[in-house]
């Protein structure tokens, strides 16, 4: 009898966007005292075909300078739901991350948002949970925010590490302000480029062709939203992860 050989398992074909930031937390997760520790990156990255672009330029310093980033928002996201356990996060342009699965709480309310296709790469690679919920909707279009199923008066933590990276200021501008003239409270975490991250020092560091480059992120969100009550700037030389806390109320 001729033996079968094994079967091998067929690896999804994921755009390069979404992988390569998945791929980058399994890589920092194989670090000893990496600055994350992310299992469901390196479960679902078994599953993906690693797309050509992932592997140019200097890996290497991409990998420091994404692992910073998420670190500098776990430790935000963090913070909130310490203070606030039952609360709702919204995670605007979800992508691939795996944040939920870090820092839930055990209480908390998760809705990943992004377009449909972005959304069904979610549904093939990760797990359920009753507390985490897919929601259509991106940066551009703010017609999800009245599809919101928060109940009024739960705390509100809207996150968006990469989609804002992706967007001129104006866009910025009008995403900032749709969120100020929704929400009654509300606090942001948002991952904005600063203005070295174009330079030729940002670009050896990691960066990626931002659409925008600010040289005070904080200033910016300000001066979009003068009514918002506080504004923290997450240091990183080259990027800068904003919390701030507005709303019209």
């Amino acid at each position: 009898m001729t033996a079968q050989p094994p079967h091998k398992r067929t690896r999804y074909q994921v755009p390069a966007n979404l992988v390569q930031p998945l791929w980058l937390r399994s890589r920092e997760s194989l670090v000893d005292n990496g600055l994350v520790y992310d299992p469901i990156a390196a479960s679902a990255c078994q599953r993906c075909q690693l797309a050509p672009e992932c592997l140019s330029g200097d890996v290497m310093q991409k990998q420091l300078l994404h692992a910073t980033l998420t670190q500098l928002c776990d430790q935000q996201v963090t913070r909130f739901l310490n203070r606030n356990p039952d609360a709702w996060v919204v995670n605007v342009g979800a992508g691939l991350d795996t944040r939920f699965y870090r820092v839930d709480n055990g209480r908390c309310h998760w809705l990943e948002l992004d377009v449909t296709e972005n959304l069904l790469w979610r549904q093939k690679l990760f797990h359920r949970s009753e507390r985490y919920h897919h929601q259509c909707g991106n940066v551009d279009d703010l017609a999800w925010l009245d599809e919101l199923p928060i109940p009024e008066g739960a705390p509100v933590l809207i996150l968006c590490e990469h989609a804002l990276l992706d967007c001129n200021e104006r866009q910025v501008a009008q995403f900032v302000q749709g969120l100020g003239r929704h929400f009654v409270n509300a606090t942001a975490c948002l991952v904005l480029a600063g203005d070295l991250a174009s330079k030729p020092l940002g670009q050896k560091m990691g960066s990626g062709n931002y659409q925008h480059g600010y040289p005070s992120p904080s200033d910016a969100i300000l001066n979009y939203l003068p009514w918002a009550k506080s504004v923290k700037p997450g240091h990183l030389s080259i990027s800068s992860v904003a919390d701030g806390n507005f709303g019209n109320g």
